[in-house]
C-alpha cells in the first residue's frame, strides 16, 4: 500500500484523490448517499476513480463552457510549453488551476446528484432509468477525455519539434 501511495504524484492527489474524497464525504453526509468505505484500500480506489471521473467531466464539459463564454482564456499551447521550460512554477500553477476546475466540477456534479436524489424520492422509477445511463455516460466521458489527451500530446510534440528547429543551428546549404 505504501508503494502505491509513494507513486501518486501531487497532481494525482490534488486532482483525483482529494476531489473524490470530498465528493464522497459530502454525498454521504449531506445527501445520505453511502459512498464512504470502511476498507482503506477499497476507499482509495473508489475515491480515486470518482475523482478521476469528476476531473474528466471538468476537463471535457466545464472547461469548454468556461472558454466559450470567455470566463477563462487560455494561451496558445506552444507558448505554454515554452514558458513552462523557462519558469517551472507555471506547471505548479497549472496544476492548482486544474484542482480548482475539478473542485468546481465536483460541486456541480453534487448539485446534479442532489437534484437526482430528490427526483428519485418522488419517482422510484427514476433510478432505474439513470442506472442505464451511467455506463454509456462513462464510455462517452472517457472517449472524449482520450481524444482531448491525444490532442494535447500532439500539440506538445509539435511544440517540442518547433522549439528544436528554433534552437538548432541551421546547417550550411551548398
Amino acid at each position: 500500500m505504501e508503494k502505491i501511495l509513494e507513486k501518486l504524484s501531487s497532481y494525482n492527489i490534488f486532482n483525483y484523490l482529494f476531489p473524490g474524497v470530498v465528493f464522497c464525504v459530502v454525498a454521504d453526509r449531506y445527501l445520505s448517499i453511502p459512498l464512504l468505505q470502511d476498507s482503506i484500500v477499497n476507499g482509495l480506489f473508489l475515491y480515486y476513480f470518482i475523482g478521476l471521473v469528476i476531473s474528466r467531466f471538468g476537463s471535457v464539459a466545464i472547461e469548454p463552457v468556461l472558454k466559450k463564454t470567455g470566463f477563462v482564456k487560455f494561451t496558445e499551447y506552444h507558448d505554454f510549453v515554452r514558458a513552462a521550460k523557462e519558469d517551472p512554477k507555471i506547471e505548479l500553477l497549472s496544476e492548482s488551476n486544474n484542482t480548482y476546475r475539478t473542485l468546481m466540477s465536483a460541486i456541480f456534479i453534487l448539485c446534479i446528484v442532489a437534484i437526482g436524489a430528490h427526483m428519485a424520492n418522488n419517482n422510484p422509477n427514476f433510478l432505474e432509468f439513470v442506472k442505464y445511463l451511467i455506463l454509456p455516460g462513462l464510455v462517452l466521458l472517457f472517449g472524449l477525455s482520450y481524444k482531448k489527451q491525444t490532442e494535447y500530446i500532439s500539440k506538445r510534440v509539435s511544440a517540442a519539434l518547433k522549439e528544436k528547429e528554433r534552437t538548432e543551428p541551421s546547417g550550411d546549404k551548398k
